[in-house]
């Protein structure tokens, strides 16, 4: 097992059920498995839309299992069950807002009803909280305007290097990778 632990949280009542597939979870692992090395490892949850089951397994996974990153896929959008931006925001210490205007501005391009999208992104110790709507093509949208700053962003919050395929990233310029 690798030091590098990558959450993966799937946010769907009728996925936690059994009652349909999970393709978004899968969706960000293969995106993952484009971007990154070798040497990390995801661990991946579903729960359904409960304020309190997100936010327990948030805390999980960036607590106990020592996830650097957590995606979060699912429950960003305006119905009364999506909650998932409520969740983040309560167990992270900070918010970085740029992570949910990117993603926003990416989409609303493709789509006109993106402007609903809540996805953000936060901290949580060392574990940086993305997160992202629950289409499979919307994750890799999102994820391709955001992706080269979350290893930077982890390093600065002194987590440990993700290891991040050539031209996948940015650092500055004055940092080797």
């Amino acid at each position: 097992m690798s030091s590098v632990r990558i959450g993966i949280l799937t946010v769907s009542d009728r996925a936690s059920r059994g009652e349909y597939e999970d393709r978004s979870g899968p969706a960000i692992r293969v995106y993952l498995e484009q971007a990154l090395e070798n040497g990390w490892d995801a661990l991946a949850r579903v729960v359904p839309d409960e304020r309190h089951m997100i936010e327990e397994a948030l805390i999980g996974l960036a607590d106990d299992e020592g996830c650097c990153l957590v995606l979060t896929t699912g429950g960003t959008g305006p119905a009364p069950r999506d909650v998932t931006p409520e969740a983040t925001a309560a167990v992270c210490e900070r918010v970085f807002d740029g992570f949910g205007e990117r993603m926003r501005a990416v989409s609303v391009h493709k789509v006109p009803t993106a402007i609903l999208s809540r996805q953000m992104a936060g901290s949580r110790g060392r574990c940086l909280i993305v997160n992202l709507p629950g289409s499979p093509k919307a994750i890799a949208e999102c994820l391709d305007a955001v992706f080269p700053a979350i290893p930077y962003c982890i390093e600065l919050m002194e987590g440990p290097r993700l290891p991040a395929k050539e031209g996948r990233a940015w650092f500055p310029p004055h940092r080797k990778t």
